[in-house]
């Protein structure tokens, strides 16, 4: 997460100074240039964790004007000039406020007042824990009510198709299937469950001179529906060095704020796995198949989970990576 701070003071900057050293990061000091609502404004759309050192009227003031959900809308925290509470305003569990208000508190000793229902109740805050296992929440209005039914005391029913380290909090119970469950991490549509999409798929791309962003955005949706992933699982988009100045494929990622990258040939023919081989690419472009061997080499030798398909000009696949869950959702 890139941070952000902002204050109003001396002595506000170099608590704000100290915390960038240990949590990285830029602090700025309002007054000049440097306005309160250009700031915010300036950074509130970069999916960056704000801080905010001095009163929390101030940060309510600001980012007010900016708030569009809690799924896209960054972490928020105000912390006092003498650094004795944090306090996570805006995006406490997906965008991680109550994680780096907990870590401000470990620099500079400061009190997290946590207000989420779940955290306040010392209950497991699933949308949280889901952040720091690297998932996605694909479908964001069904976390109230998974987490109304563990604030009214029922076990929450967790699947999952790995393996999740350690013994599970209290208050979830294992799930054997995902039609026995109240929430699923997976890669495939659970159904009514909710759906925890982990960020573990490269999305290996070959396509056609000139192909416009609109081509590849019909090509990869209907492969999602087709094989029930969720957009939110993929990471990145990977393919050969000679299509990394393509117009339409650098719209597409800009698009879905995924990383391009792009492999030689040589690469390409050197990734491990079964793929498919076509002597015509082979000929154009050096390799024998972009789209898997990318995918692969994305994930760092991960397996495919979607292999080739292509049609109008476009070529998709899927690799994913390895993942390893475990309990945990606090430092």
């Amino acid at each position: 997460m890139k941070l952000y701070y902002l204050v109003f003071s001396a002595r506000g900057l170099a608590l704000a100074q100290t915390l960038a050293a240990a949590l990285g990061g830029e602090a700025a000091r309002c007054g000049g240039s440097v306005t309160l609502h250009g700031w915010t404004k300036a950074h509130f759309r970069t999916g960056a964790g704000l801080v905010y050192v001095g009163a929390c009227g101030i940060a309510v003031r600001a980012v007010g004007p900016l708030l569009r959900s809690k799924e896209t809308d960054p972490a928020v925290v105000a912390v006092d000039e003498q650094g004795t509470w944090a306090v996570p305003l805006l995006s406490g569990h997906l965008g991680g406020a109550n994680a780096l208000a907990r870590a401000i508190g470990r620099v500079c000793g400061a009190q997290p007042v946590l207000t989420t229902a779940t955290d306040a109740g010392g209950l497991f805050p699933i949308d949280d824990w889901a952040r720091r296992q690297g998932c996605a929440v694909a479908d964001v209005h069904k976390i109230r009510d998974v987490s109304a039914a563990l604030l009214a005391g029922r076990t929450l029913r967790l699947y999952s198709d790995w393996p999740i380290e350690g013994t599970p909090p209290a208050g979830v119970a294992l799930a054997g299937t995902k039609a026995d469950c109240d929430a699923a991490l997976t890669l495939t549509d659970p159904g009514p469950a909710l759906w925890l999409a982990p960020r573990v798929l490269a999305l290996g791309v070959g396509c056609r001179r000139g192909t416009p962003a609109a081509a590849l955005e019909e090509a990869l949706a209907a492969l999602l529906e087709r094989e029930e992933l969720c957009v939110k699982s993929i990471g990145k988009v990977c393919t050969i060095d000679r299509k990394g100045d393509e117009p339409g494929l650098l719209a597409f990622c800009a698009a879905h704020g995924w990383p391009l990258e792009t492999y030689t040939p040589a690469r390409l023919q050197a990734a491990q796995g079964d793929f498919a081989s076509s002597a015509f690419v082979a000929q154009t472009v050096g390799v024998d198949n972009v789209c898997e061997r990318a995918a692969v080499l994305g994930t760092e030798g991960g397996a495919l989970a979607v292999r080739k398909q292509a049609g109008a000009g476009v070529t998709l696949a899927l690799a994913a990576r390895a993942f390893r869950p475990d309990w945990k959702w606090t430092e």
